[in-house]
């Protein structure tokens, strides 16, 4: 099966600014990946060429490929995954975009639902059915900006869900969640992996990582720094080396925290 995601010797710049610097990293489509960094270390900007928002130089020896082609229609290649990430909860609370809407926006990789679209009965059933995969059928007649951050998430969720994505990208899942939210997602997300969901986790917070997620990429002023296991990474050494300073893991009910 060809990988989700093949970079050889990728440089991204945004201004004046090296955000990625030759970068090569290859990510299957069957594996649990965390890329993990400080702010500024590149692992957003890694989401972002992977979502073609950002584009590479183009370079002799540089290569990249998603999903084995290196030309896509955007739309149609940003329907290969199922996104969730903050800036699409505060656009979809801007345009006070109702719940089922939103979910059904998946089916389009837009947000809300335009003229030109055309929706059948069947991608609302489809909408209903992942707001139930995600216990938020209550939600339906709602809109995002009436619910909780824990809520929204959820319903973003469902929209990432609803085309039977390859993969579930997820970028810093848990920002602005109470710690119960945070448990509450923490539950889908293992649910979601037993059910033979992929993820791909974008993050610099420790805690989100779920057991299941067994290889780490750590990002460090735009390179891959290491990339390995999650036994042989998940180390106060390694931490510390990438996150600029001395780090100290405690692990609490499972999870990992960075004190």
């Amino acid at each position: 099966m060809v990988p989700l995601l093949d970079l050889v010797n990728v440089t991204v710049r945004l201004g004046a600014h090296t955000a990625l610097d030759r970068v090569s990293l290859r990510i299957g489509q069957h594996e649990h990946v965390a890329i993990l960094g400080a702010n500024g270390s590149g692992k957003t900007t890694l989401l972002r060429l992977l979502l073609r928002e950002v584009y590479p130089l183009q370079t002799a020896d540089m290569s990249m490929q998603v999903l084995g082609r290196d030309r896509w229609n955007v739309v149609e290649m940003r329907s290969a995954f199922g996104i969730v990430n903050q800036e699409l909860v505060q656009q979809c609370r801007r345009h006070r975009l109702g719940v089922l809407e939103t979910v059904v926006s998946g089916f389009f990789s837009s947000v809300g639902i335009w003229p030109n679209h055309l929706v059948t009965d069947d991608m609302r059933e489809q909408a209903g059915a992942a707001l139930a995969r995600v216990g938020a059928t209550a939600l339906a007649g709602r809109r995002v900006h009436e619910l909780s951050s824990g809520e929204a998430r959820r319903v973003l969720i469902a929209r990432a869900l609803v085309h039977h994505p390859r993969t579930l990208v997820l970028d810093e899942p848990t920002n602005s969640l109470d710690p119960v939210a945070m448990r509450e997602l923490r539950t889908q997300m293992a649910a979601l992996m037993d059910e033979g969901v992929h993820l791909l986790l974008v993050t610099h917070h420790l805690h989100e990582l779920l057991p299941g997620v067994d290889r780490l990429v750590l990002m460090r002023q735009g390179r891959v720094a290491y990339d390995g296991s999650r036994a042989e990474l998940l180390r106060e050494d390694v931490l510390s080396d990438v996150f600029g300073g001395p780090i100290r893991l405690v692990e609490r009910d499972g999870v990992v925290y960075a004190v």
